[in-house]
């Protein structure tokens, strides 16, 4: 295959380097871009990158890498795509299309149309099912990542490859080359990340289901990876890997404990689970204490393989379990993240999208510290990497790398999909993307905002998920989910006591930990019929949830990242007076409409002064890791 590429000259060197990712190591990608005399692409490593100068010989291969890549954008794309075409020329899915082995970008174009999930579904089915013929890849599908988006109330199934797992490691080699450039002395310390494997199932034909986070944890990509100083957790693979969310995060967090003076960094993928991560320490410190001074694992951690490994790490530390107590017992939270863990540079979480609504909780407790927003990935397909990492959470900006997959682009508002490297500055545009794992121009749903470039690389930020109405974790809830969960619990209302849903908005609250869906609700209610009791709103409340969809229902019984549902009931004539604000503030009488979802500060207040009783979901919704048939 090396011989293949290189023979073509020594110009067209992209189609070698969009090729590598597949087959070959990360390092061993980086070390072949030295070969100067053979691919006239390398730098002498001894130069700085254009980003910046770099801390080692490891992290100036990774930054030329981005130079390299970014430089030639189209022309890596171009390449890209030919050889997705290439391999699958001859899967069902294209040959449908009539496309005769066609690489060419307008041919594809003209030929392939853009499609969403729903179109691809019975092909997915299929293979779920257990076809093994060349569907939709020419290579098997290895596994389906199972999306935070959901269709007909169930998580969908992304197809993958083997091969996607060198794709995604390679992403990930190049996140602390770009953060060394920002923050000195990584090297010398520790990352407290809390991560967690999530349940997965798996398909009639016997192929794992699961989130691709769980998909890399479990991968020797994660489990063997080589010792790199500047890539060293607090946490224990054995932590990590633990299934039960309890048993693993009080083991993440007590290991965080014994090496505080040791981390330099603290994270997890979303800012949520951050905050989950603070919350659990406010219920549990006392427990670690106890731990800490004596030097034994609380009898609730019963999984084996952690008690082996805490064996060797727990040790009795009468001195760090009253510090712990001493800062845990007061009221005042403020600055905890930087109390307990002094030498903590910077946050690592997402924060950008339906997450920046933490930030202000996050900065109460970390003292101010900056918030990194390192990659930007979904279970479709890896994107790209944020070349600033230590910009403000209002101003991240992820440039796409153009070896991970063919990207195109839908102007919001239009119809005709441009190329990666013609979109304009501070235009809007949904993300469309062709992958090896036979995707082929999917709307993955994002919009995203273009703020300049890299080279001929773009630059976005992420400005919210299609057609999402709440979302608190890795739910998503769009208005049809929320209208048809309101109609449901209406149902129950008017069945009880001949009373109706009037009108009604929600509102994702994160003031409490973990955050939870509030309905605003105003009652009709008839004539002669009484008043809806708290046991029947209660119950509508869980009604609704089991309404939602599979991945908020998981998030409230496994996961725990969601808390219950509340309705609060206003007063008569409050959404009257909804629409005289938004009149007052110029929206026409004759356009308006009842906003579904509310954020702004005002009108939250507006409803709150208007809650005549408030009611919670009693239990949890039922929710099982198996899928239902269609």
């Amino acid at each position: 295959r090396q011989s293949q590429n290189t023979s073509q000259s020594t110009t067209n060197t992209n189609f070698f380097f969009v090729s590598l990712p597949q087959f070959l190591s990360p390092d061993f990608v980086f070390s072949l871009q030295t070969t100067r005399k053979t691919y006239n692409m390398a730098v002498d490593s001894s130069l700085s990158s254009p980003l910046g100068p770099p801390v080692c010989e490891k992290d100036a291969k990774a930054l030329r890498f981005i130079e390299e890549m970014t430089r030639n954008a189209d022309a890596v794309q171009e390449n890209l795509l030919a050889e997705i075409l290439r391999r699958n020329a001859e899967t069902e899915y294209l040959r449908r299309f009539n496309l005769g082995g066609a690489t060419d970008r307008d041919i594809f174009k003209s030929k392939i149309p853009i499609i969403t999930y729903e179109d691809l579904q019975p092909e997915i089915q299929r293979i779920a099912d257990g076809d093994s013929s060349p569907i939709l890849s020419a290579h098997p599908i290895s596994e389906f990542l199972t999306s935070s988006g959901t269709s007909a109330g169930e998580r969908k199934l992304m197809p993958t490859i083997r091969e996607e797992l060198d794709r995604r490691q390679l992403l990930y080699s190049l996140l602390m080359p770009v953060m060394n450039l920002y923050v000195p002395g990584l090297d010398k310390g520790k990352g407290l990340y809390f991560l967690f494997v999530k349940s997965e199932t798996k398909t009639p034909g016997g192929l794992p289901a699961r989130p691709v986070l769980t998909s890399y944890y479990k991968s020797d990509h994660f489990r063997s990876r080589p010792y790199d100083p500047y890539n060293v957790y607090t946490s224990p693979n054995e932590a990590i890997l633990c299934p039960d969310s309890f048993q693993s995060m009080y083991t993440q967090m007590l290991c965080g404990l014994l090496d505080r003076l040791s981390v330099l960094r603290v994270g997890a993928v979303f800012a949520s689970g951050l905050l989950r991560a603070i919350r659990f320490l406010q219920l549990h410190w006392s427990r670690f204490a106890d731990d800490i001074e004596s030097g034994s694992l609380n009898s609730e951690i019963t999984d084996l393989s952690i008690r082996q490994c805490m064996s060797y790490i727990l040790k009795p530390d009468p001195h760090l379990a009253k510090f712990i107590r001493q800062e845990c017992e007061s009221e005042n939270w403020e600055r905890i993240i930087t109390r307990i863990w002094p030498n903590t540079k910077y946050l690592d979480v997402i924060v950008t999208g339906a997450m920046a609504q933490y930030i202000p909780t996050l900065e109460y407790y970390s003292g101010g510290l900056p918030m990194a927003c390192t990659m930007y990935a979904s279970s479709e397909c890896y994107f790209g990497l944020n070349l600033n990492p230590m910009s403000k959470p209002s101003e991240v900006s992820y440039t796409i790398m153009p070896n991970m997959a063919y990207f195109e682009f839908i102007p919001l508002g239009g119809s005709k999909a441009v190329e990666l490297v013609d979109v304009k500055i501070s235009k809007e545009y949904e993300l469309v993307v062709t992958t090896y794992a036979g995707l082929c121009r999917y709307r993955v749903g994002d919009i995203l905002r273009v703020t300049g470039f890299h080279n001929s690389a773009p630059q976005f930020h992420f400005v919210r998920r299609k057609n999402v109405l709440l979302s608190i974790d890795s739910d998503k809830t769009d208005e049809s989910e929320l209208q048809k969960a309101v109609e449901n619990a209406s149902k129950l209302l008017l069945t009880e006591c001949g009373t109706r849903v009037a009108e009604y908005t929600s509102y994702a609250d994160t003031s409490t930990i973990p955050g939870h869906y509030v309905l605003y609700w105003e009652l009709l209610v008839r004539d002669g019929a009484k008043q809806p009791s708290e046991e029947t709103l209660t119950r509508c409340c869980l009604e609704m949830e089991e309404s939602l969809n599979s991945v908020y229902r998981q998030c409230r019984v496994a996961d725990n990242s969601v808390g219950p549902l509340e309705i609060r009931v206003v007063r008569n004539g409050t959404f009257e007076e909804l629409m005289d604000y938004a009149i007052s503030r110029g929206a026409s009488i004759n356009q308006y409409k009842v906003p579904r979802c509310v954020n702004f500060t005002p009108i939250v207040e507006l409803l709150d002064f208007r809650v005549v009783s408030a009611h919670f979901s009693p239990a949890l919704p039922h929710w099982t890791p198996e899928r239902r048939r269609r």
